[in-house]
């Protein structure tokens, strides 16, 4: 057997085992220390839910199973997340993307985030910059590294509370514009 066909094969028993977790799989909410070491052990998976009312779209991905990050699940993961007004993709930071599942598990709703933004392109973020005081000029979303969520189920304090508790990065608060910011920076908080 060639490396190539042990990759597609071990491709092929990953998707069948996608399939069998999305169709009895129910993904616990466990306590979590730090969101990078979430779900760790046999039998785990890491699961994140989304909409954007921007696009549409709409995901529910298994992005990771017993310790592996699924590539095509990544990848659109990815793209789901995108600049949506220039349509360029990065590859986001896992580490938000575990964050973000997690804070989700810990509010222990069947709701999607919304995604207000994920990843953004240095002509979006300007633009964003020349409308308002709040964006940085060195944004995280630059970098694939932030995301902006709210949930129509839970208050920006509840949300916040759950990301805070991953300590794992930032967490801003904007009750004014109902979203919270969640980063792998460093450990901080902000907002009300």
């Amino acid at each position: 057997m060639t490396m190539k066909q042990t990759s597609s094969s071990t491709s092929f028993s990953r998707r069948a085992l996608l399939g069998a977790f999305a169709a009895t799989a129910l993904v616990s909410a466990p306590t979590y220390s730090k969101a990078a070491g979430l779900l760790r052990g046999s039998g785990d998976i890491r699961r994140i839910k989304m909409y954007s009312a921007r696009t549409g779209e709409k995901i529910d991905m298994i992005y990771w199973v017993e310790g592996d990050y699924i590539k095509d699940a990544v990848q659109e993961v990815n793209h789901f997340m995108r600049d949506w007004r220039t349509g360029d993709v990065k590859n986001m930071d896992l580490r938000t993307i575990d964050i973000m599942a997690a804070s989700l598990n810990l509010l222990d709703v069947n709701e999607p985030f919304m995604l207000l933004s994920g990843y953004r392109s240095p002509k979006t973020n300007a633009m964003l910059r020349s409308r308002s005081s709040g964006v940085a000029k060195n944004s995280l979303h630059l970098k694939g590294q932030a995301a902006d969520l709210r949930l129509s189920s839970r208050s920006v304090s509840q949300i916040g509370r759950a990301a805070a508790s991953c300590a794992a990065g930032g967490v801003g608060r904007y009750s004014g514009s109902n979203f919270v910011h969640m980063d792998c920076g460093p450990v901080r908080t902000w907002g009300g």
